[in-house]
Protein backbone atom coordinates (compact mmCIF):
# COMPACT_ATOMS: atom_id res chain seq x y z
CA UNK A 1 0.00 0.00 0.00
CA UNK A 2 1.26 3.49 -0.80
CA UNK A 3 2.44 5.25 2.33
CA UNK A 4 0.97 8.55 1.23
CA UNK A 5 -2.07 7.11 -0.56
CA UNK A 6 -3.35 5.10 2.40
CA UNK A 7 -3.66 8.14 4.68
CA UNK A 8 -7.23 9.47 4.92
CA UNK A 9 -7.71 13.19 4.25
CA UNK A 10 -9.51 15.17 6.96
CA UNK A 11 -11.96 17.74 5.63
CA UNK A 12 -12.65 20.92 7.60
CA UNK A 13 -16.32 21.61 8.38
CA UNK A 14 -16.34 24.52 5.91
CA UNK A 15 -15.36 22.26 2.97
CA UNK A 16 -17.77 20.07 0.97
CA UNK A 17 -16.71 17.38 -1.49
CA UNK A 18 -18.73 15.40 -4.03
CA UNK A 19 -17.90 12.73 -6.59
CA UNK A 20 -19.83 12.50 -9.89
CA UNK A 21 -18.87 10.65 -13.09
CA UNK A 22 -15.22 10.17 -12.12
CA UNK A 23 -14.69 13.81 -11.13
CA UNK A 24 -14.20 15.01 -7.55
CA UNK A 25 -15.36 18.54 -6.79
CA UNK A 26 -14.25 20.34 -3.63
CA UNK A 27 -16.00 23.53 -2.54
CA UNK A 28 -14.98 25.82 0.32
CA UNK A 29 -14.98 29.43 1.48
CA UNK A 30 -12.26 30.48 -1.00
CA UNK A 31 -13.71 28.81 -4.11
CA UNK A 32 -14.32 25.58 -5.98
CA UNK A 33 -11.89 23.10 -7.60
CA UNK A 34 -12.42 19.91 -9.64
CA UNK A 35 -10.13 17.02 -10.49
CA UNK A 36 -10.65 14.01 -12.75
CA UNK A 37 -10.05 10.69 -10.98
CA UNK A 38 -7.97 7.96 -12.63
CA UNK A 39 -10.12 4.87 -13.47
CA UNK A 40 -7.88 2.54 -11.41
CA UNK A 41 -8.34 4.66 -8.27
CA UNK A 42 -11.40 4.63 -5.97
CA UNK A 43 -12.29 7.70 -3.93
CA UNK A 44 -14.89 7.60 -1.15
CA UNK A 45 -16.15 10.22 1.30
CA UNK A 46 -16.75 8.71 4.76
CA UNK A 47 -17.43 10.56 8.05
CA UNK A 48 -15.88 13.87 6.97
CA UNK A 49 -12.80 12.15 5.53
CA UNK A 50 -11.78 11.34 1.98
CA UNK A 51 -10.37 7.82 1.53
CA UNK A 52 -8.39 6.89 -1.59
CA UNK A 53 -7.91 3.20 -2.54
CA UNK A 54 -6.69 1.34 -5.62
CA UNK A 55 -7.90 -1.70 -7.56
CA UNK A 56 -4.58 -3.50 -8.19
CA UNK A 57 -0.86 -3.41 -7.42
CA UNK A 58 0.52 -2.47 -10.82
CA UNK A 59 3.39 0.03 -10.76
CA UNK A 60 1.43 2.77 -12.56
CA UNK A 61 -1.61 2.29 -10.32
CA UNK A 62 0.57 2.60 -7.21
CA UNK A 63 1.96 5.87 -8.55
CA UNK A 64 -1.54 7.23 -9.27
CA UNK A 65 -2.68 6.22 -5.78
CA UNK A 66 -0.31 8.57 -3.97
CA UNK A 67 -0.71 11.26 -6.62
CA UNK A 68 -4.52 11.34 -6.44
CA UNK A 69 -4.48 11.46 -2.64
CA UNK A 70 -2.06 14.40 -2.66
CA UNK A 71 -3.96 16.28 -5.39
CA UNK A 72 -7.21 15.97 -3.40
CA UNK A 73 -5.39 17.05 -0.22
CA UNK A 74 -3.99 20.13 -2.03
CA UNK A 75 -7.48 20.98 -3.31
CA UNK A 76 -8.94 20.83 0.21
CA UNK A 77 -6.20 23.08 1.61
CA UNK A 78 -6.56 25.45 -1.36
CA UNK A 79 -10.32 26.03 -0.97
CA UNK A 80 -10.06 26.41 2.82
CA UNK A 81 -6.78 28.36 3.32
CA UNK A 82 -5.29 29.10 -0.11
CA UNK A 83 -1.66 29.18 -1.25
CA UNK A 84 0.81 32.05 -1.39
CA UNK A 85 4.33 32.59 -2.76
CA UNK A 86 6.29 35.69 -1.81
CA UNK A 87 8.81 37.07 -4.31
CA UNK A 88 11.65 39.59 -3.93
CA UNK A 89 13.34 41.62 -6.68
CA UNK A 90 16.98 42.53 -6.06
CA UNK A 91 18.89 44.98 -8.26
CA UNK A 92 19.32 48.71 -8.74
CA UNK A 93 16.35 50.08 -10.67
CA UNK A 94 14.53 46.74 -10.69
CA UNK A 95 10.87 47.00 -9.70
CA UNK A 96 7.38 45.61 -10.20
CA UNK A 97 4.07 47.42 -10.46
CA UNK A 98 0.53 46.25 -11.03
CA UNK A 99 -1.65 47.74 -13.78
CA UNK A 100 -5.10 46.11 -13.73
CA UNK A 101 -4.47 42.49 -14.84
CA UNK A 102 -0.85 43.02 -15.91
CA UNK A 103 2.34 42.88 -13.82
CA UNK A 104 4.85 45.34 -15.28
CA UNK A 105 8.43 44.38 -14.43
CA UNK A 106 11.44 46.67 -14.90
CA UNK A 107 14.38 44.25 -14.85
CA UNK A 108 17.27 46.07 -16.53
CA UNK A 109 16.33 45.16 -20.09
CA UNK A 110 15.77 47.79 -22.81
CA UNK A 111 11.98 47.42 -22.42
CA UNK A 112 9.71 46.68 -19.50
CA UNK A 113 8.24 43.17 -19.33
CA UNK A 114 4.45 42.91 -19.15
CA UNK A 115 3.28 39.65 -17.58
CA UNK A 116 -0.44 38.93 -17.99
CA UNK A 117 -1.74 37.45 -14.73
CA UNK A 118 -3.60 34.15 -15.32
CA UNK A 119 -7.18 33.74 -14.15
CA UNK A 120 -7.39 32.25 -10.64
CA UNK A 121 -4.22 33.99 -9.42
CA UNK A 122 -3.95 37.28 -7.53
CA UNK A 123 -0.76 39.34 -7.31
CA UNK A 124 -0.29 42.04 -4.69
CA UNK A 125 2.67 44.45 -4.75
CA UNK A 126 3.62 45.36 -1.17
CA UNK A 127 6.62 47.49 -2.18
CA UNK A 128 8.19 48.06 -5.62
CA UNK A 129 10.61 45.20 -4.88
CA UNK A 130 8.30 42.77 -3.05
CA UNK A 131 5.14 41.10 -4.29
CA UNK A 132 3.07 38.06 -3.42
CA UNK A 133 1.27 35.56 -5.64
CA UNK A 134 -1.81 33.87 -4.15
CA UNK A 135 -4.65 31.60 -5.23
CA UNK A 136 -6.51 28.39 -4.45
CA UNK A 137 -4.78 26.13 -7.00
CA UNK A 138 -1.32 25.12 -5.72
CA UNK A 139 -0.07 24.12 -9.17
CA UNK A 140 -1.19 27.38 -10.79
CA UNK A 141 0.35 29.55 -8.04
CA UNK A 142 3.67 27.68 -8.25
CA UNK A 143 3.72 27.76 -12.06
CA UNK A 144 3.03 31.51 -12.12
CA UNK A 145 5.81 32.14 -9.59
CA UNK A 146 8.24 30.01 -11.62
CA UNK A 147 7.37 31.83 -14.87
CA UNK A 148 7.89 35.25 -13.28
CA UNK A 149 11.17 34.11 -11.68
CA UNK A 150 12.42 32.82 -15.06
CA UNK A 151 12.14 36.34 -16.55
CA UNK A 152 15.31 37.31 -14.62
CA UNK A 153 16.79 34.48 -12.56
CA UNK A 154 19.10 35.50 -9.69
CA UNK A 155 22.67 35.57 -10.93
CA UNK A 156 25.48 34.25 -8.69
CA UNK A 157 27.86 37.24 -8.78
CA UNK A 158 25.79 40.14 -7.46
CA UNK A 159 22.56 38.28 -6.70
CA UNK A 160 20.47 40.51 -8.97
CA UNK A 161 17.17 39.13 -10.23
CA UNK A 162 13.82 37.78 -9.03
CA UNK A 163 13.86 35.19 -6.26
CA UNK A 164 11.53 33.52 -3.79
CA UNK A 165 11.47 35.23 -0.40
CA UNK A 166 13.44 32.56 1.50
CA UNK A 167 15.62 31.44 -1.43
CA UNK A 168 19.35 31.39 -0.84
CA UNK A 169 21.53 32.18 -3.85
CA UNK A 170 25.10 31.02 -3.44
CA UNK A 171 27.39 33.83 -4.57
CA UNK A 172 30.60 33.29 -6.51
CA UNK A 173 33.69 35.41 -6.29
CA UNK A 174 34.54 37.35 -9.43
CA UNK A 175 37.69 37.02 -11.50
CA UNK A 176 40.91 36.76 -9.59
CA UNK A 177 43.54 38.44 -11.76
CA UNK A 178 47.32 38.44 -11.25
CA UNK A 179 48.58 41.13 -8.88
Amino acid sequence: MSRIGRLPIDMPKTVKASITNGVITVEGPKGKLSQEISPAINVAIEDGKVVVTRDNDEKQTKAYHGLMRQLIHNMIIGVSEGYQKNMVIIGVGYKAELKQNILVLTLGYANDIEYVIPEGVKIACETPTKFSISGIDKQLVGQTAAEIRSLRKPEPYKGKGIRYENEYVRSKSGKSGKK
